[in-house]
């Protein structure tokens, strides 16, 4: 376990200082929130109803940004051969560096998220669904996103193809954590889908790093 710490250490820092950190993601997040009022009037009943939607979408794109470099950079300059040779796990190492990309990127992101979210006119009362659906969205996001980055290793233009192979799979979290908050401002029961938003999590954090680390061993051999 020591080493497995040692190695989410790096992969956080790493994540962390990556072309600028969170701060291109976070940036981008606030762009869109601040664009979106212009593109679609300032109308506060229009932006409340579409802000939980919204909020997510944007969330999904900003995740997008940083993915391409999870593991291009270690692919590059040969440190994802001596991963692959190490005592720890070539699984564990995937689940290392996307569990450091979520503390990096996503976790920042889902701080941002209740921001941007009342900014756009939803009310204060949605501020903690919107911090723990963002959170495990995040989670979500980062490792659908390493077996996309993973898979498009040592391809041309990777960041575009790993751009079309996590799209699909970024889509039921928007479902789910969209859903969640629309039912929750409804009146709804919204339960089901915050489960559902957590099992679909859960399963890429079991599952994903088995198809990383083959996708990796693939591109080294």
């Amino acid at each position: 376990m020591s080493r497995f710490s040692t190695l989410l250490a790096r992969e956080t820092a790493l994540a962390w200082g990556r072309g600028g950190g969170p701060m291109v993601s976070v940036g981008f997040y606030a762009g869109v929130a601040t664009l979106l009022p212009l593109a679609i009037g300032p109308e506060p009943a229009r932006l409340a109803a579409i802000a939980p939607g919204a909020a997510w979408v944007a969330l999904a794109l900003a995740s997008l940004l940083s993915l391409d470099r999870l593991f291009e950079r270690d692919y590059e300059d040969g440190a994802l051969d001596h991963l692959t040779l190490s005592p720890v796990p070539l699984e564990l190492t995937c689940a290392a560096k996307c569990f450091g990309q979520w503390l990096a990127t996503g976790a920042p992101l889902a701080l941002a998220a209740p921001v941007a979210a009342i900014a756009l006119g939803a009310p204060l009362s949605l501020t903690p669904l919107i911090l723990a659906c963002a959170l495990i969205g995040g989670l979500a996001f980062a490792f659908t996103g390493g077996i996309g980055a993973a898979l498009s290793l040592g391809a041309r233009r990777g960041g575009l193809l790993t751009a079309v192979i996590v799209l699909p799979l970024f889509t039921p979290p928007v479902i789910f954590g969209g859903g969640v908050l629309s039912a929750f401002l409804s009146g709804l029961p919204w339960t089901a889908g915050f489960v559902l938003l957590c099992a679909y999590a859960l399963a890429f954090v079991a599952l994903g790093p088995l198809f990383m680390a083959a996708a990796c061993r693939n591109a080294l051999s």
